[in-house]
């Protein structure tokens, strides 16, 4: 993911095998955390990134990451603040918690899969840190989107928007890594090679408990039609993405997974504001 992407050590700690109670819960989330985040995640040594074991603690990372800024939505609006311009400020502090890592993806493949002709020019593209015009206003767009979706629905409910906006994040992370299923990676260096090809089994526990969590925290807010209205459209943008990434690269990048992510949160969004 260019800038964004996370630095691996590759000192001896840093192997799976390598340091002492490096597995589990815990050690999955702290790696989850660090893949998708610039949260602080303590002093415990760096592990290679392990897809299969990120996958099955994301919708708990989601969870963390997403939560406080959730929360500034909720408290912005119920101080008095105007939803749109609480809406504004909490979708910037998404932004800080992930370290704008899918604000940063979505720009590159958007630059990348429709500003090059070829594959190779495409991978060149998405790996420059510059973004162009497809890139900015993909941005540009995804930020507006947020905005006035959460805003909208805040001025009715605040705690319906931040519970929603929650769910929406937590099923675009987990639901981003689809790609990482379907498809290898597409060049040998970046994050997403470096973590390797996911299994269909992390990635199901991963996507089970996030739908979980979608009807925890969307259903008191929404209906059923709703909820079944989300993850239609989610399980849409999946299947599309997966399959422009499969014709234009052939394969799977830290960005192209990333850029899935925005975009089947506001997939998501869109199917629980409609109902709301």
């Amino acid at each position: 993911m260019n800038a964004n992407e996370p630095s691996i050590e590759p000192d001896e700690p840093s192997s799976p095998r390598a340091p002492v109670g490096g597995l589990g819960l815990r050690a999955d989330f702290i790696m989850a955390m660090r893949f998708f985040s610039r949260l602080p995640t303590g002093d415990s040594p760096h592990q290679t990134p392990d897809l299969g074991r990120i996958a099955m603690a994301l919708p708990l990372a989601s969870t963390a990451i997403g939560i406080v800024p959730a929360l500034l939505l909720i408290g912005a609006v119920l101080l008095g603040l105007p939803s749109y311009f609480a809406a504004a400020l909490a979708v910037g502090a998404m932004v800080l918690a992930s370290g704008a890592m899918a604000e940063d993806a979505l720009a590159d493949a958007a630059d990348g899969l429709f500003g090059g002709h070829t594959v190779e020019r495409r991978l060149e593209i998405m790996k420059d840190s510059r973004h162009g015009t497809y890139g900015v206003a993909a941005l540009c767009l995804f930020l507006l989107l947020r905005v006035t979706a959460l805003g909208a629905v805040a001025d009715i409910n605040p705690l319906t928007a931040g519970a929603i906006w929650l769910a929406a994040s937590i099923v675009g992370r987990s639901g981003a890594l689809w790609v990482a299923v379907a498809l290898p990676p597409a060049r040998a260096d970046g994050a997403s090679a470096t973590a390797g090809r996911l299994p269909v089994q992390g990635f199901a526990v991963g996507a089970v408990f996030a739908v979980v969590l979608l009807f925890l925290l969307g259903g008191p807010a929404t209906s059923l039609v709703g909820l079944g209205a989300a993850l239609l459209l989610a399980v849409g943008v999946i299947a599309g993405w997966t399959a422009l990434c499969r014709r234009l690269v052939g394969g799977q990048t830290g960005d192209l997974i990333g850029a899935l992510g925005a975009l089947v949160e506001i997939a998501v969004l869109a199917g629980l504001v409609g109902f709301v």
